[in-house]
């Protein structure tokens, strides 16, 4: 036993000889925990397996970590066809000490079946429905289920107990008994089993006594004639003919009476339980049907969406391919000089596709395009401006403003407010001589702008 604090094995004493903590206490715990797992022990032994229950639960209260009785408990729920509970024990066992544990073995003897999984899950599932079934008052539909789940899982002891309490309702007592005699063979004290057993004794007892009650009759009549005493048979008939033709009637109108009030009845029940055994068992094909079409559904959906983002990777892989082969045509036209090109080209390119490296590039060829574009662009505005070409003059120059409005210390901005204020276009002219004269005060070009943003201010008040 080891010390429930620091680990150090105990010995007789009633205190830690690491920690000191006080272990009297519990010593008594651990040792009523396993006395309790050894009481369980001998009922498993004898197949007592609700009592064996009980006290291994109770063991398990008085120590959670004790491993053999949560194992055993595992054992007993398999036995009485629990096989979820026994999984819940296994897997608890299986936390608390993960190493040279048996619970391992019983998990993998489960876990690696997968048809036991199967019908472990349709057992549950239609032992629900069973109990639906009772709760609707449908009992033969619930005695159908129940059968069924008996078929495939003989040990469940639950599904005998129900068995035998709809018998027991329907007053099929030896049905109920043979049941109930089942489930005590799998355990033989079980509370349950023992209780519906003494009230199918009681009921049948009563249902006897009450019977010998109604047979029970006067064989025969005594009466006196002097001092002689006469008996005389209660059945004494008369045997004339028409007494015999009498009796014959009565025994054919008795015989289809009972034809049509005895066995009529006992075959439409056994049509109607038919069918109803029809029903349940078309209910589960549906059932079963509905969830294998529910399941491929899912693969349909799962095929479906795994098909769209396939795609959706191949469209941006061929964004991405395509971006790559803009960047190397932009980077051949910048290599070649062709700066109107390479700028349009990059001008296309979704820089968002690019790596870092494709993307440090993209940004240095633009760079430079834009400078040396800025630049040719500019000169061919300003020849064009010195030619009197205003309208050529006014585009190109435009483009560099749209570009960079402070290019050449203003100069791009001055220009095109000249070409803009020949051209009579006096308002852009205005905002552009104004831009002159907020941005470079100390330029030459501020005065120039101050005469000509007069003119054109008036040449504006004029059209106004």
């Amino acid at each position: 036993m080891e010390c429930f604090k620091c680990g150090t094995h105990l010995g007789p004493e009633d205190t830690c000889p690491k920690c000191g903590i006080y272990v009297r206490m519990y010593k008594k715990l651990i040792a009523t925990s396993n006395c309790l797992y050894n009481i369980g022990l001998e009922r498993a032994k004898v197949r007592d397996l609700s009592g064996a229950a009980d006290a291994l639960k109770m063991s398990l209260q008085y120590n959670k970590k004790n491993i053999q009785a949560r194992n055993l408990l595992g054992l007993l729920y398999y036995e009485a066809g629990e096989t979820v509970s026994a999984l819940s024990e296994w897997v608890l066992s299986k936390n608390q000490q993960d190493k040279d544990n048996i619970a391992d073995v019983y998990l993998n003897d489960v876990q690696s079946n997968p048809a036991l999984l199967n019908t472990i899950n349709q057992t549950i599932k239609k032992y629900n429905q069973a109990l639906i079934y009772c709760q609707q008052d449908s009992t033969d539909l619930a005695v159908i289920q129940l059968k069924k789940i008996l078929s495939t899982n003989p040990k469940l002891v639950k599904a005998h107990q129900l068995l035998a309490l709809l018998y027991i309702h329907d007053r099929k007592y030896d049905l109920a008994k043979k049941s109930l005699r089942t489930a005590e063979q799998i355990d033989r004290r079980n509370t349950i089993t023992m209780k519906y057993l003494s009230e199918i004794n009681e009921q049948s007892g009563e249902t006897e006594v009450k019977t010998k009650k109604r047979k029970k009759k006067e064989s025969r009549v005594e009466y006196h004639n002097g001092n002689d005493t006469i008996i005389q048979p209660t059945n004494l008939r008369d045997n004339s003919g028409f007494m015999m033709i009498v009796n014959i009637l009565v025994g054919l109108i008795i015989g289809v009476t009972a034809t049509y009030f005895l066995i009529v009845p006992s075959i439409r029940r056994n049509l109607q339980s038919d069918a109803r055994e029809a029903v349940a068992n078309a209910d589960d094909l549906i059932q079963t049907k509905n969830q294998d079409i529910q399941k491929l559904q899912d693969q349909v959906s799962k095929l479906t969406k795994d098909f769209e983002d396939a795609q959706k990777d191949k469209e941006e892989s061929k964004t991405e391919a395509e971006s790559y082969q803009k960047l190397l045509a932009a980077y051949k036209s910048y290599e070649d000089g062709e700066a109107d090109a390479a700028k349009t080209a990059l001008e296309n390119i979704d820089a968002d596709q690019l790596d870092a490296a494709a993307k440090q590039l993209y940004d240095s060829i633009l760079a430079e395009i834009e400078g040396k574009y800025l630049e040719e662009t500019y000169n061919k505005g300003h020849s064009e401006y010195m030619q009197r070409h205003y309208e050529n003059a006014s585009q190109l120059l435009q483009d560099v403003v749209d570009i960079d409005d402070t290019y050449n210390e203003g100069h791009a901005v001055y220009y095109l407010a000249q070409s803009y204020r020949i051209l009579q276009q006096y308002e852009k002219a205005a905002q552009l001589y104004q831009k002159v004269i907020d941005e470079y005060p100390t330029s030459y070009l501020c005065q120039n702008a101050k005469g000509y943003l007069e003119q054109v201010e008036a040449q504006i008040g004029q059209q106004q």
